[in-house]
């Protein structure tokens, strides 16, 4: 038999209904505090009013005749007196107990009746030093006040006179004063009720009406995903304190996870983390080389209410996507110089199917030895200089795209180049190829197309300095043209502008770096140290 689960579903507690129970448990804490302090009031009142009205009982008392001839010892009778009078004093008055007492502390009349064997005692006070005396009773508790009989004759303390008043009780003085508590109650608990629900409603127009679970939910949602995510997310306040690191913007920039609080200038003695932020515009996919990496990063100004408060970035890792971009170059260098061969090639063949169809054969023979010869003059004169067979392959075929596109390419005497490792000779073409198909770029359509290009090692570093004859760089925009994406091309696409900002971010991350400037075109130095130490 198949069991059937209750599903039992608790009510939860809305923000005003929170908020009106907080309200009325402090309404209630506040109203015992009210009586308990009622309470003490009322005691000390009691106190000071019925401990003064005990002691003008025990003054008038002190001075009547049976009293005084009583507490002077002048015989029985008189005790029999005072013992009617302290009855009358205690009945008029409405006193608890009344007593008279001797100067050695002994009673010798009381309302109240005393034990047959011993001799009871009064507690001992100034009054039995001829002073008056409000207090309480060691014994009852009660309000107790003693007046001293002073004797007619000798002026000395007989005795005393004590009257005693008993304290109503906390529950007595609690139902007295129990109309003012609930009246201050209901007040209270109306004003509460009140404020509660305008608290509740302010509260839940700032939080776009949100419950605080809800807001909680949203909270851990948040922190789940900006640290789930496999991208950097970094925001900064004006102050360039960091108000929020995401784990992978931490592995990233090389800061700590906890650094939430901290300034930028803390955490980074170089201050690039800081460059970061310069400036209110929005920043897209720009290139950042940092630690080694190559982070793309996005900027967002943040605003509220339409005051700017800080930025946030994103960051991605595009290491891996540019040693894929760098070899695709490579690849697309190389399909470019195949390209251009078959075509030179096609055009010869062409030229030598001719002279044959119209029987020159001397000339034929006189055509290919001069084609061979320059090829070889070319080959030799390139690898003369350059040791290292992938760089060379690379100025031979740029000289074969140069000739197809009209441009005279020219290597210039001074290179010189050894054989590198497999990964500088990977930087080096590509840099190479990149500023070469810059400037051919450059160059076609000038009066007199050129390209010149020395690769030089020296002081442990490659130079490499690319040489056209174009229009040169705007000095205005020689910092520029190493952005991703900027391109001074009227037709530039999506795949212009990346690859003289790829130059840039492969030597920097070799520790090198690129420049420009004009001569007679443009003129760029690239420098690649041998041993790399990356830029941070």
């Amino acid at each position: 038999m198949k069991t059937r689960r209750r599903v039992v579903l608790r009510r939860r507690w809305t923000l005003a209904g929170r908020m009106l129970a907080v309200q009325l448990l402090i309404v209630l804490v506040v109203l015992v505090g009210v009586a308990a302090v009622s309470l003490a009031q009322s005691n000390a009142r009691f106190r000071e009013t019925e401990g003064n009205r005990a002691l003008a009982v025990a003054e008038r008392l002190a001075v009547t005749a049976g009293v005084r001839e009583a507490a002077a010892g002048r015989g029985p009778e008189f005790v029999s007196q005072a013992k009617s009078v302290v009855e009358s004093g205690r009945t008029f008055s409405g006193s608890t107990y009344v007593v008279v007492a001797l100067s050695n502390r002994e009673i010798i009349a009381s309302t109240d009746p005393l034990p047959l064997t011993g001799k009871p005692l009064l507690q001992e006070t100034d009054a039995f030093l001829g002073r008056s005396w409000v207090g309480r009773d060691e014994i009852t508790g009660a309000a107790l006040a003693m007046a001293p009989i002073i004797n007619a004759e000798t002026r000395e303390t007989d005795g005393v006179v004590a009257v005693g008043r008993q304290y109503p009780s906390w529950t007595a003085n609690l139902a007295a004063a129990r109309a003012n508590l609930l009246t201050y109650l209901g007040i209270a608990s109306l004003l509460g009720v009140i404020g509660s629900l305008l608290l509740a409603r302010t509260v839940k127009r700032q939080t776009l009406g949100l419950e605080p679970r809800e807001i909680t939910g949203l909270v851990e949602q948040r922190e789940a995903l900006l640290h789930g995510i496999k991208e950097g997310v970094l925001a900064v306040d004006l102050d360039r304190r960091i108000t929020m690191v995401n784990d992978e913007a931490a592995h990233l920039l090389g800061v700590p996870l906890a650094s939430a609080g901290r300034s930028l200038g803390d955490i980074d003695d170089t201050g690039r983390l800081g460059e970061i932020f310069d400036g209110t515009d929005i920043a897209t996919d720009r290139i950042l080389p940092l630690h080694g990496r190559v982070l793309t990063l996005n900027r967002m100004p943040v605003r509220s209410h339409g005051r700017h408060i800080g930025w946030v970035a994103t960051f991605r890792d595009r290491t891996e996507l540019l040693e894929l971009q760098r070899e695709l170059d490579l690849t697309r260098n190389t399909t470019d110089t195949l390209r251009a061969q078959a075509h030179e090639f096609s055009n010869r063949m062409h030229i030598v199917s001719g002279l044959i169809e119209l029987g020159e054969y001397d000339d034929v023979r006189r055509y290919i030895q001069r084609v061979a010869a320059d090829q070889t003059e070319l080959t030799a004169g390139i690898t003369a200089r350059v040791a290292d067979p992938a760089v060379a392959a690379l100025l031979i075929a740029k000289s074969s795209q140069a000739a197809e596109r009209g441009v005279s390419f020219v290597v210039d005497q001074g290179t010189w180049l050894p054989r590198l490792d497999e990964r500088l000779a990977t930087d080096v073409s590509t840099v190479l190829g990149n500023l070469v198909d810059n400037a051919l770029d450059a160059a076609t359509g000038a009066r007199d197309p050129f390209v010149a290009v020395e690769v030089l090692e020296a002081a442990g570093a490659v130079r490499i300095e690319v040489r056209d004859s174009g229009p040169g760089v705007d000095s205005a925009m020689q910092n520029r043209v190493f952005t991703h994406g900027f391109s001074t091309k009227d037709n530039a696409g999506d795949d212009r502008g990346i690859g003289l900002a790829l130059v840039r971010v492969i030597c920097r991350k070799r520790g090198g770096d690129v420049t420009v400037h004009n001569e007679n075109g443009a003129v760029f130095v690239a420098t690649l140290p041998m041993l790399a130490q990356a830029r941070t």
